[in-house]
């Protein structure tokens, strides 16, 4: 057990809502607003995705109640299916997922930045490093201090959100958009399109899984983690709702349709040039907000590999005063650095964006293995398990959200089979590294 547990609930639930909310919630509404027409689909496919997001929700708290232990998702894999699977996970992270994120979420920051402050398009990928190697150092110093940065950040964002929603529902919009409507959907076409329009909200509503991660520095887990998942991601759903009646009142949904930047939009309405600049502000305060909470969960996951022998023995180790994987953030702050100035990041991203989903699902459904081993240690005469979080209707929620992960990776695949098959090689890569790691722990054994 680390020496220094420091999160508790409040900061527990900052984190989860960090984890979700970045730039998709100011930009994703338009692309779902195109593929669905209409006002009450619209409406009706975020309400889809968020019972969806708080399904997972309700599973990875039975998994963070069940093993509280840096390194979340990965820890559940190897423990239900082995090695191979968890260091699969860990290392799609690593590769592209985690610190490809993190480039492009610096980046989009920065871009904000350069927009408030009048930056030249020369700063905008220094910026990116400054922010990447700040935070990281942040976070070197211990879980406290990243994650009352987390907190500060999480607040503002929601701060920025509530002034969206309050000027849009309250105010008047000046000079709404007249924007013609497209032409109804046939009947038949209406189930393809709410689907189309799911795979923007579901990866919109995606990230509280990433609380999981510290779930080792968390005071109480059992019983922190799960009330954090969920109060989190309710905050997080309602919100996202609200800011979308927001901007069908704003712009209808026409115009939420044909903008490429609806919050922007929507806060020029009712504001003026103010609303503009304050939305972007948000903008910018969430990114940054999201952009710490991946480098300081991440690097428990390379930890956790690393001390089961999977990856550098180095980066198992612990700071012996800040008790964080402190080479293990270094590590991840170079290699998103890397990535951020080559400019690769970007189609690295969009090459395993998939891979994402299928982890999501695997993950969920490590809750069938844990709870079937239960019954056969029961039925064998084994005591009962401590009383602790249960996820609420089992097994038909996990199998939901899995059923929901299995979509968003056919959708993805289907909608570019290039770029999955680049991204199953590039995963399948892994599988090598695996193998040299765990020759070269049975070498040394």
């Amino acid at each position: 057990m680390r020496a220094s547990l420091r999160v508790g609930l409040f900061s527990g639930t900052m984190m989860v809502i960090g984890g979700i909310i970045g730039a998709g919630i100011f930009l994703n509404p338009a692309i779902v607003a195109e593929r669905v027409r209409t006002p009450f689909l619209t409406l009706a496919v975020w309400v889809l995705g968020g019972l969806i997001a708080l399904v997972g929700a309700f599973c990875f708290g039975e998994l963070g109640n069940r093993k509280p232990r840096a390194g979340g998702g990965y820890v559940y894999l190897r423990d239900a299916y082995g090695l191979l699977p968890a260091f699969m996970y860990g290392w799609a992270l690593l590769l592209v997922m985690a610190t490809g994120a993190i480039a492009a979420v610096a980046v989009t920051f920065a871009r904000y930045l350069a927009v408030l402050l009048s930056l030249p398009d020369g700063a905008i990928l220094p910026v990116a490093v400054a922010a990447i190697a700040l935070l990281s150092t942040v976070n070197y110093v211990g879980v406290k201090p990243g994650a009352v940065t987390q907190n500060i950040f999480t607040l503002l964002k929601l701060a920025a959100l509530a002034l969206l929603i309050g000027a849009g529902l309250l105010l008047k919009m000046h000079n709404a958009p007249v924007t013609a409507g497209p032409p109804p959907m046939a009947p038949s076409n209406v189930v393809l399109a709410v689907g189309a329009a799911l795979v923007p909200v579901m990866f919109a509503t995606g990230g509280w899984q990433q609380s999981n991660f510290i779930a080792e520095e968390m005071i109480d887990a059992e019983r922190n983690l799960p009330r954090a998942l969920v109060i989190g991601v309710t905050i997080v759903v309602a919100v996202y709702l609200l800011a979308n009646v927001t901007y069908l009142k704003t712009l209808g949904a026409p115009g939420l349709a044909h903008s490429t930047a609806p919050a922007a939009e929507a806060m020029r309405g009712v504001l003026g040039s103010t609303g503009a600049t304050v939305i972007a502000a948000g903008i910018a305060f969430s990114t940054f907000g999201f952009l710490n909470l991946v480098i300081l969960v991440s690097p428990r996951v390379y930890q956790t590999m690393a001390a089961d022998g999977a990856f550098f023995p180095r980066l198992a180790r612990l700071h012996p005063r800040y008790r964080t994987p402190a080479a293990a953030i270094v590590f991840q702050c170079f290699w998103a650095i890397l990535l951020t100035l080559s400019g690769t990041y970007g189609q690295l991203l969009d090459y395993v964006v998939f891979g994402d989903w299928i982890f999501f699902g695997l993950v969920v459904s490590t809750l069938f293995v844990y709870r079937r081993r239960e019954a056969r240690a029961l039925a064998a005469g084994g005591a009962a398990p401590a009383p602790g979080y249960r996820a609420w209707g089992y097994p038909w929620t996990p199998a939901l959200f899995v059923l929901a992960a299995l979509y968003v990776v056919a959708s993805s695949v289907a909608s570019n089979p290039r770029n999955a098959a680049v991204g199953a090689v590039l995963l399948a890569l892994g599988v090598p590294v695996f193998l040299f790691w765990k020759a070269r722990g049975k070498g040394k054994e």
